[in-house]
């Protein structure tokens, strides 16, 4: 194999599957890239661990055509700082070694056979739908930070995707937890590319979160709409040249809907900026490990303190539209700010029943979005 390509192509290419190639060195060929030259004026760069997997394609001029796999993490080293301007020649030799120049700039790197390197993955699309990739960004947003995180409960490590056909709509909901918190969200404004009678109505699956991770970083590339594909093992994730894969958990996942309240009736109406900046000053003297805030929610007030025995105590209040009765709570300040951080309205609407009851945090401006947080014996 011979190929020259342009470095900005090189490098774009590189840099998608840094997050994906394996670094445990359980199989040493995992940290590898495969590199294929297999036509006249495109090469394709695909990376997996086994789990995750990318594929893409990238413009070059195909010299001799061809297969290798070598580092992924040392050949985007070298590129990354090679110059702009002149393009990068890859060759590889016949003693397994790949010769990289560009410019006056010269490097050889160990390769492994091509042939050795798994196969990519060949999937059965069950569901296909066409996303624009703001509302995809915008699923993944205001859900990834309620999946768990190396929790004991497997399928809580995963995303839930929920796919439904209701009066000729699309109706896509995503859905996260890690049995403190959860958030849930809905969108409609998609297309459905298999036809009806030929896939599933409905579908649910969960993905890891490794792999949500992976897929935001390419939505953030660019507006380009998404086609996201399901079949009952794999998620398939294409934007244009590239396609994201990923095996699906196993498991059952808890039923949510559980969760989230059906009677909460005190609503407090908050600015979500001055909730923001009171809880963050509060939280400073927070104990370390749980960060507890209590919230006392009384007529025209919110209430904020901490303290800890190491650290000492905070107060701040807070202007609120509340007419209940005088109601205290707590919360893990973190989990609080998370939700916050995603909300696009200026306001937050806080709905809740009792001091130990799951409270609602919504959107006043969007119906199709809430998040739960458990509350805390402050």
């Amino acid at each position: 194999m011979k190929i020259s390509i342009e470095r900005r192509e090189l490098l774009k290419g590189l840099q998608r599957v840094q997050g994906v190639v394996e670094r445990r060195n359980t199989m040493p060929i995992l940290s590898n890239i495969l590199m294929e030259a297999d036509q006249d004026n495109r090469v394709t760069m695909f990376a997996t661990d086994m789990e995750i997997s990318i594929l893409g394609s990238y413009p070059a001029d195909v010299i001799r055509k061809g297969k290798t796999t070598f580092s992924a993490r040392k050949i985007y080293e070298i590129v990354k700082e090679l110059p702009d301007g002149p393009p990068v020649t890859l060759r590889q030799e016949e003693n397994m070694w790949v010769q990289i120049e560009s410019g006056k700039s010269k490097f050889k790197v160990a390769a492994l056979g091509a042939d050795d390197f798994p196969l990519v993955p060949q999937v059965k699309e069950e569901i296909s739908l066409r996303v624009p990739a703001k509302i995809l960004s915008e699923l993944f947003r205001k859900t990834i930070f309620s999946v768990g995180e190396n929790d004991s409960r497997y399928i809580l490590n995963g995303l839930l995707i929920n796919i439904q056909s209701q009066g000729g709509k699309e109706i896509v909901r995503f859905v996260g937890t890690d049995g403190h918190r959860l958030a849930a969200i809905e969108r409609e404004e998609m297309e459905r590319l298999i036809p009806k009678e030929k896939s599933e109505k409905d579908f649910q699956v969960v993905v890891p979160k490794k792999a949500i991770f992976e897929m935001k970083k390419l939505i953030e590339e660019g507006e380009e709409d998404i086609i996201l594909s399901l079949s009952k093992n794999q998620i398939l994730f294409k934007k244009g040249d590239l396609t994201l894969y990923s095996r699906l958990m196993e498991g059952n996942y808890p039923n949510y809907t559980q969760v989230i309240p059906k009677g909460n009736d005190k609503s407090v109406l908050v600015k979500k900026w001055e909730l923001e900046r009171a809880i963050r000053r509060v939280a400073i003297l927070s104990k370390e490990k749980t960060h507890a805030v209590h919230f006392i929610f009384d007529g025209d007030k919110l209430i904020l303190n901490s303290q800890s025995s190491e650290l000492g105590e905070a107060e701040d209040e807070i202007a609120i539209v509340y007419k209940g009765e005088k109601i205290g709570t707590g919360f893990n300040a973190r989990y609080v700010l998370d939700i916050l951080s995603v909300i696009d309205n200026e306001d937050i609407l806080i709905e809740l029943k009792d001091p130990l009851s799951p409270t609602l945090f919504k959107d006043p401006g969007d119906k199709k979005y809430l998040s739960v947080v458990m509350p805390m014996r402050v």
